[in-house]
């Protein structure tokens, strides 16, 4: 019997996406496979994915919570596993659900498309890969070498699962239909159950003889290393698709793809705002009184800005294309905000006083305001 999906990522039946999601994450990390080498972390992480996957997608969720896992299944057995399912099969499922409860009145042609669909060619699973960047990575994009653990068609056996030189023979139970029906007698008339073949687990075929190299399974798990290219401009959260790099099909099924989530480094200066740059600099009351040049660091690089003379505490200057590109328009880049912050000594020499109390008694000749704190403050109000 499956798992709980809720039970599995720990979260009520009526938990947000948000509250699933961190239960996902949390979970993730504890059996992720490179990290928890214990029996059994691989197929709990499988599972926790599988779980994750139809919680976060509203109407997989809704078919979940109504039919339970059938609802979500490709129609094959022991639908926990990680990663989507192929959907196409869900009129199989529906046409089982009313033969059960209408007297296989939906058998025949529909029944029959039903047992070949779960019989014939398999998609293989979606996997999802977590990748961080470093800040500037994901301004400026690039490619990246990244290794991923997936299912590969087994090479000594082409996949069939049976010992080279034999072949797998249909089930003899199920006569290949990978299902079986039960009539039953009720007061209320006579209802067909269908379930899965309990012989061939669904497959339509047994191996008598298995393959060396995988155990019957037809697939193995290979280690692989792959470069991917990540668009400049990408954030937290993005989401990569790689075609074909998923879980190899079963049957001659096509394989799964792998999906990159890509998370960014947190950066020691930089902020970012969408696709503008913030940071801060700071200069001297002189500085902001006299107005000067300075270099200040950018994603590009030092770029020379002017401080204008009497420029206030707070002030934003704005450096324009300096930002990040755009995603899927790398041209068009947002802007580096620059916030000035003015730095008030809290000691100076007895030279510097004598300089400022000079200027602070012309200036209070001016507006009758004497003392140095009363000049320094009508120059930041101004």
């Amino acid at each position: 019997m499956a798992a709980d999906y809720y039970e599995l990522l720990g979260v009520a039946r009526d938990a947000g996406k948000e509250e699933i999601k961190r239960a996902y994450r949390r979970l993730a990390r504890k059996y992720h496979p490179d990290v928890n080498k214990e029996d059994g972390a691989e197929e709990r992480f499988k599972e926790i994915n599988r779980a994750y996957e139809v919680l976060s997608e509203p109407e997989m969720r809704a078919r979940y919570d109504r039919f339970g896992e059938a609802g979500v299944s490709a129609g094959a057995a022991g639908a926990g596993g990680a990663g989507f399912q192929d959907f196409g099969d869900f009129s199989g499922f529906a046409a089982d659900i009313f033969e059960t409860f209408f007297g296989g009145g939906f058998g025949g042609a529909a029944g029959a498309q039903g047992a070949r669909r779960r019989t014939g060619p398999r998609r293989g699973d979606d996997l999802r890969l977590d990748l961080k960047l470093d800040f500037h990575e994901a301004i400026t994009g690039g490619e990246k070498e990244i290794r991923i653990s997936h299912l590969e068609q087994c090479e000594t056996c082409n996949g069939s699962g049976a010992k080279p030189g034999t072949r797998p023979r249909p089930c003899g139970t199920c006569n290949g239909a990978g299902q079986v029906r039960r009539a039953t007698r009720t007061p209320f008339g006579s209802f067909t159950q269908v379930s899965v073949c309990p012989t061939c687990n669904g497959a339509g075929q047994v191996i008598e003889e298995k393959c060396g190299t995988c155990g019957g399974k037809g697939q193995r798990q290979e280690t692989k290393k792959l470069k991917i290219t990540v668009p400049a401009g990408v954030d937290n959260g993005t989401r990569l698709r790689v075609q074909g790099e998923g879980d190899t099909g079963k049957q001659g099924g096509p394989a799964g793809d792998l999906y990159v989530y890509l998370f960014v480094k947190e950066h020691e200066v930089f902020r970012r705002d969408g696709i503008n740059i913030l940071s801060e600099v700071t200069i001297s009351y002189l500085q902001a009184i006299l107005g000067c040049r300075l270099q200040v660091n950018t994603v590009d690089g030092p770029e020379e800005v002017t401080i204008a003379p009497g420029t206030q505490p707070d002030t934003l200057l704005t450096l324009e294309d300096k930002g990040v590109p755009r995603l899927g328009n790398p041209v068009s880049r947002g802007d580096h905000l620059l916030t000035v912050k003015v730095e008030i000594p809290t000691k100076i020499t007895a030279e510097e006083r004598e300089h400022l109390e000079g200027l602070a008694k012309i200036k209070g000749d001016r507006t009758g305001k004497g003392g140095i704190e009363g000049f320094l403050g009508g120059l930041f109000r101004q």
